[in-house]
């Protein structure tokens, strides 16, 4: 079965190309496409005065915003329709996109994103958006690069595997998707002496759980290329020597306050993914 309720951040960036792209192509195995415009003022700030006893300005302002996203919306409408899919809404909330994303991704089965641009410059209002909903929206997350369309997503699919419970969400999670697949290769990384990964990924071994429910997968162990080479950059080079169109992954880390706080490979998928990634927290 696949993924029932697909939804897709909307906004007027340059990177929606893709993610729409990636959003249709799920879509196209038989969901519902949810295309969300946040408007981009958190929720908790609308004026809760009647209509006429608000701010004037920030009336206008939040005119504005709405007109932007409508706008944005406009797009994803024409792209679902030349595309040919038959069962697609779009939405404009009045919220942060983070908030908003995660609030509306939490009756998904899976939500769109970009990865952030490193080239846009500071940390901007987005910046961490990814991080934000892969942590705090409790639904798997599907990350499309923020550069170039994908030719196919998930048909050839690179699972990272060690057995942690992080892995093993992002595993069950992406069954709709492995479901698809025309091959699924599962990856365990050896980090060396003193490192249990191995033992634990060996034991809890998915192969037989993954055919009981009709995905065929080979596994594999891979030694890091040297000492200093960490898992997240192993991972990338394997996607490449593979030929991967998706990774699937746990996503490590926490939140402090509003401080997002990331794992070493979570964090280097982030900043330099090639391919589209699907994470769970």
């Amino acid at each position: 079965m696949a993924y029932q309720t697909i939804l897709v951040h909307v906004d007027d960036n340059p990177s929606v190309s893709g993610r729409l792209g990636v959003a249709i192509a799920l879509a196209r195995q038989g969901g519902h496409l949810v295309g969300v415009a946040p408007t981009g003022v958190a929720r908790a700030l609308h004026p809760s005065l009647p209509p006429g006893q608000g701010d004037p300005t920030l009336a206008l302002h939040l005119g504005f915003l709405r007109e932007q996203a409508q706008a944005a919306l406009a797009t994803f409408t024409a792209r679902c329709a030349a595309a040919g899919l038959t069962s697609y809404e779009g939405r404009v909330i009045d919220d942060d996109a983070a908030g908003g994303l995660c609030l509306h991704g939490r009756v998904a089965d899976v939500i769109v994103l970009s990865q952030s641009d490193p080239d846009q410059g500071g940390p901007g209002l987005l910046a961490d958006l990814p991080a934000d909903v892969v942590l705090h929206a409790g639904t798997p997350v599907l990350i499309a690069p923020f550069s170039g369309e994908r030719a196919s997503v998930g048909q050839r699919v690179l699972v990272s595997w060690d057995a942690s419970r992080e892995a093993a969400i992002a595993l069950r999670l992406a069954l709709p998707l492995l479901r698809h697949a025309g091959s699924v290769d599962l990856a365990v990384f050896d980090t060396g002496p003193g490192s249990h990964t191995v033992a634990e990924a060996q034991a809890a071994d998915p192969r037989a759980w993954l055919a009981r429910h009709g995905v065929r997968a080979s596994f594999a162990i891979h030694p890091l290329a040297h000492k200093r080479q960490h898992v997240g950059e192993a991972l990338l080079a394997l996607v490449a020597q593979k030929n991967a169109d998706l990774l699937v992954m746990g996503a490590y880390g926490h939140s402090r306050v509003r401080e997002t706080i990331l794992g070493g490979v979570t964090r280097t998928l982030f900043e330099s993914m090639s391919v589209p990634v699907l994470m769970a927290h």
